[in-house]
């Protein structure tokens, strides 16, 4: 197999710390469905896939969080 080519570098802006998740109190949504668990640690917003935890989360701050949140609500992200 050959190596991967990819390599990360940190976006222009990108000010969110690297967070250690491994004592984090991951949450499901109260219905117990989907994949996604959320945990709220050192004042920023973790979201990961529950069926591969160790794969990489997404870091979210407060505001943008609230945005997503709300965006939801009003089915901005509906692929239905």
């Amino acid at each position: 197999m050959a190596e991967s080519t990819t390599q990360q570098h940190p976006r222009a802006g990108w000010e969110k710390p690297e967070l250690d998740l491994s004592n984090a109190d991951w949450r499901s949504s109260s219905r117990g469905r989907g994949d996604v668990q959320i945990a709220f640690v050192e004042g920023f917003i973790a979201m990961r896939n529950s069926r591969r935890p160790e794969s990489p989360s997404l870091i979210f701050t407060p505001a943008e969080w609230g945005a997503f949140v709300l965006n939801a609500r009003e089915g901005e992200f509906d692929l239905t």
